[in-house]
This record gives structure tokens, C-alpha cells and sequence, in this order.
């Protein structure tokens, strides 16, 4: 039995440790997550909200790890773990059942599972937990308890720092598709052998004899007998979704609705792409920069664009406000936010390889970036 307990609080410390952690280092991440969560439940009003909310439970979690897994403060650890486990348990539950998100975002965008699997891993969880939990009174075990306060203590430190630079900067992982390095191309296509969406149609004829609606497969469905049966509606279902390729809603539209990609992911210089979800939330501090590095750009012959989810209207009135010299298209908000972890965030492409991307804090000056990829 000793080893059961002191495996279980192990297993759960470590889960709990990289949940907090992966949430934490991508704390725009987690508040996205929570949006999504809040707008399925019709709780708008609690969007504002959703950044401390993001930071708080990915610190909790992660706190409560260090507890288990250090031997630290091990009872309340216990007792936080069970009740994190009992309503997460619950609600991993009602989102498997209803669906309202496809990823629960457990464990960030470092590990995406999906809502059932999710359910499964929290009944496992629970009852290794359940076991920490009965014997936190008599959980005595290495480390020692000065030792583990103090390696806990140094876990949070590290892990503070990690978070702030990852708020100011970009996270220091990047487990998106979008990551440096990816040739955009290729993450969208799909293999010719790649596995198909499997439907399964249901057709409903109406029987000209007895007036009822009678509801038939692929394999029976009436459609030859004519004199008895007449088409009334027909529907289908997904039985198992096929190959999804990575990249798969990256867009740029014109104000006409024209998907313009292919001018720029092809393109063999350099092209630059501002991104800003909402232009209304867009730090400006940075727009000096950005400008000077748009103009040195285009002067070098690079495209130099800028990538929103708002309206073609408000894109017009924020460019000459801020006499920007570069021309706006349009993309999918979510995909946006997915891109880059900032508003505006730079992401910068070479024969459609996503060669860097940076935070509005990091723009680099046309100096910096000739020396960093034209000069090397």
C-alpha cells in the first residue's frame, strides 16, 4: 500500500505540475480557452474575466503539484487536488455529452485530446487522487520537508518568471501548428491516401398511399419506386472524421471576399503579415516601428500586409488614424489568435516557411532583421 499511495501522488502531482505549466507558459492561450467556455454557456458578461481566470487556474494547478509531487503542505494539496478533480470530472463529463467546445484544453495546445478521451483520463485521475486523498494525513516521504518547500519554492519562481516573459514576449514553447519553422503549404495539404470523412445518409419518402413520412438507409431507400414513394428530406451523419491536415482555415481575403493566399505563401522573398485580431484591442505603441519596418520592406521589394478579423471599414479608419503604409486583409479571428499570441503580432514567411514571428514588444528595427536573416 505504501507504494500506492506515494505512486498516486506522484502520477497525480506530475499531471497536475504539466497541466499548470503548459497553461501557464501561453496565458493568452488559457483566456481564449475560457472565452470559448463562457460564450458555449451564455456567459458573456464574465469575459472580462477570462485572463486572470486563465492565469489563476494554471497556477493552481500547478501549485497544487508541486504540493503533491514536493511532499509540501501535502494535506491541503490533497484536498484542493480532490475538489479540482470532482468539478472538473463533472464538467468534462457535460462537455463530452454536449459538446459545446471540441477541446477541453486540459493540457493547453501542447496535448489535445478529445472531450471523451478527456472524460476517460478524469475517472482514471479521480481515483488515484480519491487515494491521495485518503491517506493525506499519513503521506510521510521523500523529499523531506525543508527540502521540498524549498524546491517548490524555487518551482514557483522559475515558474513566475516564465509566465511574465511569456505575457511580455512570446511563449517560450510554441506547440501550435503555426510554429516557427512550418512550411504553411505543406501543414494544408492532405495526402491523396489520407482517410475520408464516413457519413451515414439517412433519407426520409414520404408513401403516397398512407401519407406518412417513413425514414430509410442507403441500402433501402426507395428511390426507383416512383409510383409509391416520393423524396422528402435527407440527412447526414458524421460517423468518423477523416484526415484533418494541420493548417486548415488560414485565409486572406480581400474586402471582396477573394482568397488572395496563394500570392503570398508561394512567394519566394520575404513576406511580412501584422497580425491583429480586433484592431479595437491592437496595442499601438508599436506602430512606429512597424511602419518604419513596412516601408524599409517594400522598398526591399517585400510584401507587407496586415491580417485582421475586423471589418473592412474599421481596418480603412484605423490605417489612416495611424497613417499606416501597408494594405489590410482579412482571416478568421480564431485562426488569428491561434497564429500568434499577441494584438499586433508579426509573422514573417519565406517560401511559405514561417521563418519568425514576434511580439509587438519585439519588432525588430530593419537593421536587426537584415543582420538576423539577410546579412547572416
Amino acid at each position: 500500500m505504501k507504494f500506492i499511495k506515494h505512486f498516486s501522488r506522484i502520477v497525480v502531482g506530475l499531471t497536475f505540475i504539466f497541466s499548470g505549466f503548459v497553461k501557464g507558459i501561453d496565458p493568452w492561450g488559457s483566456a481564449f480557452k475560457f472565452s470559448d467556455y463562457f460564450i458555449a454557456m451564455n456567459l458573456d458578461w464574465l469575459l472580462w474575466a477570462t485572463f486572470p481566470l486563465g492565469v489563476l487556474l494554471a497556477f493552481a494547478e500547478f501549485a497544487i503539484g508541486l504540493g503533491l509531487l514536493f511532499n509540501t503542505f501535502h494535506r491541503l494539496a490533497a484536498w484542493l487536488a480532490m475538489l479540482f478533480m470532482v468539478f472538473f470530472t463533472g464538467l468534462t463529463l457535460w462537455i463530452a455529452i454536449e459538446n459545446p467546445v471540441t477541446d477541453c484544453g486540459c493540457f493547453g495546445d501542447a496535448l489535445v485530446i478529445s472531450n471523451w478521451e478527456t472524460f476517460y483520463k478524469n475517472l482514471v485521475l479521480i481515483a488515484l487522487t480519491f487515494i491521495v486523498f485518503y491517506y493525506r494525513n499519513n503521506m510521510k516521504g521523500a523529499p523531506g520537508k525543508k527540502t521540498g518547500f524549498v524546491l517548490s519554492l524555487l518551482s514557483v519562481i522559475i515558474y513566475a518568471g516564465i509566465v511574465i516573459h511569456s505575457y511580455n514576449h512570446l511563449p517560450i514553447f510554441d506547440f501550435r501548428p503555426y510554429k516557427v519553422g512550418v512550411n504553411i503549404p505543406e501543414a494544408m495539404s492532405i495526402p491523396s491516401d489520407a482517410q475520408q470523412d464516413v457519413y451515414e445518409n439517412i433519407f426520409y419518402y414520404k408513401n403516397k398511399n398512407t401519407g406518412e413520412v417513413e425514414r430509410f438507409t442507403e441500402e433501402n431507400y426507395p428511390w426507383q419506386d416512383t409510383l409509391n414513394y416520393e423524396f422528402h428530406d435527407m440527412e447526414s451523419n458524421l460517423l468518423q472524421r477523416g484526415y484533418e491536415p494541420p493548417i486548415h482555415d488560414f485565409t486572406i481575403e480581400t474586402q471582396e471576399g477573394d482568397d488572395i493566399i496563394d500570392f503570398f505563401i508561394y512567394d519566394d522573398n520575404y513576406v511580412f503579415i501584422l497580425i491583429s485580431y480586433d484592431l479595437k484591442k491592437s496595442s499601438t505603441k508599436p506602430l512606429g516601428k512597424i511602419n518604419t519596418l513596412a516601408n524599409w520592406a517594400m522598398d526591399q521589394g517585400f510584401p507587407f500586409i496586415g491580417l485582421t478579423a475586423s471589418l473592412p471599414n474599421e481596418y480603412q479608419i484605423f490605417a489612416e488614424k495611424h497613417h499606416v503604409p501597408f494594405e489590410f486583409f482579412n482571416c478568421d479571428e480564431i485562426t488569428l489568435k491561434t497564429i500568434i499570441r499577441a494584438n499586433p503580432g508579426l509573422m514573417v514567411l519565406n517560401n511559405g516557411t514561417i521563418v519568425a514571428k514576434y511580439h509587438y514588444n519585439d519588432i525588430p528595427s530593419p537593421e536587426e532583421f537584415e543582420q538576423e536573416f539577410i546579412n547572416k
